[in-house]
This record gives structure tokens, sequence and C-alpha cells, in this order.
């Protein structure tokens, strides 16, 4: 395999390569959905000649993403959506023993990070595939010269597609993008169960604190949160549940949970973990109100829901104190732990989701770039859901690879459903 030049790749270290090669392989026996489609699809080359822009997180999953993309014919340059997600062995794995255009390093300051998406907008991509619409908005703002060669994209993040229909309201969205994370088969597993435990993971790699008795409140009762809040509870802490919308707070309040505006959970805290993909929902106000000893971290896409400026403006100084564990002394004498700078917990404290589950999300990535190429030119731009028979077949072919199958509906069942006349 050609090793992609330096002008086509901005690593840390290719003599990771090979121990990310085999990471790759490792995470690639838990994804057998995207290994059937990489099989058909290396077979019939829909994508020859593609060029495609990704913005994700660099992971050993999205290596085998960005694999199986190259492998059905596109032209693959990839950078990271985060500072602190790049796994660095994964990063050069790509580019030294697959060839593959990568421009990541874990840590990266804002301007390497910009510039690496400057790097991928140079090869002119036709279809782009997002983690936090930053690509697309830098397409539509300081690039726009670009639009007329993207015949669409994809988006795998909440937060980045609540962007772009913010971007489709306005009039100002430019082409067609399938909003993967609206996929069943990417939030009801990739962000309930993957993230669910992967946030975990990290609060317990950087902290290592036993969370039974432990007071933990999650902002956020959708799909992440939900799933934080059951690991949370299953290890035995005392959850609180943060909302904004009525429906999600009563059905917290059905599951058991406690809930309560963030005013009130701050002083009660002994754990946060933000998952809403808002901004400031623990802000300056509530700083002075938390336990000493509170941990904060987030598990949204940015570092935007914890007011990090304002926690900054009223601390006497921070350090760090172990991996990704800030301690600020806050004016009021109490001790704050910020995690991971205030990023993706589960990407930068610990490995990111499960191969089990991003399996399920890359496939949905690649079946709907198949799905934009074919309906090309009729889809005008707007943001469009996942094509729900490429939902229903990404999980029957999960669950067969499980082993386990499920009934079909008789030809009376499909009568009866469709029926006004049974009657009673």
């Amino acid at each position: 395999m050609t090793v992609a030049t330096k002008s086509q790749s901005d690593v840390a270290d290719l003599r990771l390569a090979d121990a990310g090669s085999r990471r790759i392989e490792w995470a690639g026996r838990e994804m057998p959905v995207l290994a059937a489609i990489r099989e058909r699809i290396a077979r019939e080359q829909p994508f020859k000649g593609l060029r495609i822009g990704a913005c994700l997180h660099v992971t050993t999953e999205t290596a085998n993403l960005a694999i199986t993309l190259r492998d059905a014919g596109a032209s693959v340059a990839l950078c990271a959506s985060n500072p602190l997600s790049t796994q660095d062995d994964a990063a050069a794995a790509l580019v030294k023993n697959e060839g593959i255009a990568t421009f990541a390093r874990k840590g990266e300051d804002r301007d390497t990070y910009y510039r690496h998406i400057e790097a991928v907008l140079e090869t002119k991509p036709e279809i782009t595939m997002d983690d936090g619409a930053d690509v697309v908005t830098l397409l539509h703002t300081t690039r726009r010269e670009l639009l007329p060669n993207v015949r669409g994209g994809t988006e795998e993040t909440t937060t980045g597609v609540i962007r772009l229909r913010a971007m489709a309201a306005e009039g100002v969205l430019a082409y067609p993008i399938v909003a993967v994370n609206e996929a069943r088969t990417k939030h009801m597993f990739d962000n309930q169960y993957g993230t669910g435990q992967s946030a975990i993971d990290g609060l317990l790699r950087a902290t290592n604190i036993l969370i039974a008795g432990k007071t933990a409140v999650v902002a956020g009762y959708g799909w992440v949160g939900r799933g934080v809040a059951s690991r949370f509870r299953g290890m035995g802490a005392n959850v609180i549940i943060v909302e904004v919308d009525p429906l999600r707070g009563l059905e917290a309040a059905m599951d058991g949970y406690l809930v309560m505006p963030i005013a009130e959970a701050a002083k009660r805290g002994d754990i946060f973990i933000t998952t809403t993909g808002s901004i400031n929902v623990i802000r300056a106000e509530h700083f002075p109100t938390l336990k000493d000893g509170a941990i904060v971290a987030n598990a949204g896409h940015f570092n935007d829901e914890i007011e990090i400026p304002a926690l900054e403006k009223q601390s006497k100084g921070k350090r760090t104190v172990r991996t990704f564990v800030e301690e600020y002394s806050h004016e009021s004498g109490k001790k704050i732990f910020l995690l991971a700078e205030g990023r993706l917990l589960n990407h930068v404290a610990a490995e990111a989701n499960p191969a089990a589950v991003m399996d399920m999300s890359f496939a949905n990535q690649v079946l709907s770039i198949e799905y934009l190429l074919k309906r090309g030119k009729r889809l005008k731009p707007d943001v469009y859901a996942v094509p729900e028979d490429q939902d229903a077949l990404i999980a029957r072919v999960k669950l067969d690879a499980m082993g386990m199958k499920i009934d079909r509906m008789t030809d009376a069942q499909k009568t009866y459903a469709s029926s006004w006349k049974a009657g009673t």
C-alpha cells in the first residue's frame, strides 16, 4: 500500500501505524454489517472516482469506514471533528498502511484543527461527511467557491443536525444532507448504548472514582442522556435528570429518576455530565453553588455545554491533577474538577463508542452516500431522513450477525394491519 505524501497527511507519528492497524483489525471484527457492505461495494465500485471529504472522529472504527469507502473506489480525505478525539495510531495506520489522506493529531490546537479541515476542502469534495457540521459551515462561509462541486453530504451528530436544520430553515443550505444521526439504528444504539457506556468509561479512566452512592446529574434526557443515566443507576448512583422538554422530563420521572432544574441539581450533585447539544447548561451562576470536589464533564459534541470561560474567571487558579482532570480553585474556596477540557468525555479520556454500535452508524453512512448518488439532482437542498428500508435492512443484518432471527408478518397479518373493516 502506498503511503500518503506529506502534503496529503498530518499525523503525530507514523511509527504507530502497525499498532494502529492491529487495533483497526480488532474493531473490524465487531463490525459485521459494515464488512458485508464492504464486500458488495468493493465488487460493484459505486463510488469510483468520487471525492469524499470527511470530518469525523479519527478512531479505529472510523478507519474501517474510510477503508470501506476507499475500497468502493472513492478518494477519501479525512480530518478530525474534535481536537482531542483522534487516536494517533489509527491516524498513522490510515496514512502509512492504507494510503488514505488523513489530517489529525490528538491535542491539536484550534488553528491546526481548522487548517486540517481546509486541507480536506482543498481536495474539492463531492460528498461531505460531517460530525458537527464544521465542514458544511466553512463551505457556506469562507469557501463558497467549492459549493458547485458538492453533490450531497451526511451528518453524524445531534449538534450538527441542529445546525443544518437552522441553515435549511433560513434557506441558506446549498446541497442535500442525510441526517444519519436521526436513523433509529444510529441514535437508539450508538447514542444510547454506545455513548452511555463510553462516557462512563471515560469518567472512570480519568478519575478512578467509585460511582456507587454518589449523586450523578445528567443534563438532557435524549438518547445519550438516557444511556448515561441508566448506566449510572446500574452502578449504584442516585441519578438526577435536568431537562427543558416537559415530555422528556416526564419520561425521566416515569423511568424513576428525580427531575429538577439545574439550579437545584447543582447544589446536590457529586458528578455532572451534560448531554444536550446546547450551550451553557452549567453556567456562571451555578459554579458557586457546586459542592467542594464536584466533577463536571460533557458528553455532547462541542465544549459549549459547560461555560468554561466563566469558571476560569471565577477561579483563582487551576492545575492538572490527573490526565484529563483539571482542578479549579474556585473563589468560594471550593475545588471543582473539569474533565477532558469540557470536550467529548468518551473520545478524550476513553476509546469512544464500541465498534459494535459504530458498525450500524457507519453502515448508515455508506448506504446514505449511495442513496444521495442514486437520487442525484432530484433532491433539493434540505436535511433528509435515512430511508426506513435502509434502517430496517441494517437492523436485520445486525441481528443475523448476532445469530438471532425475528418473525415476518403472515399475509393475513399484513391484510389485517392495512384494513379498517375487521371490527371487534
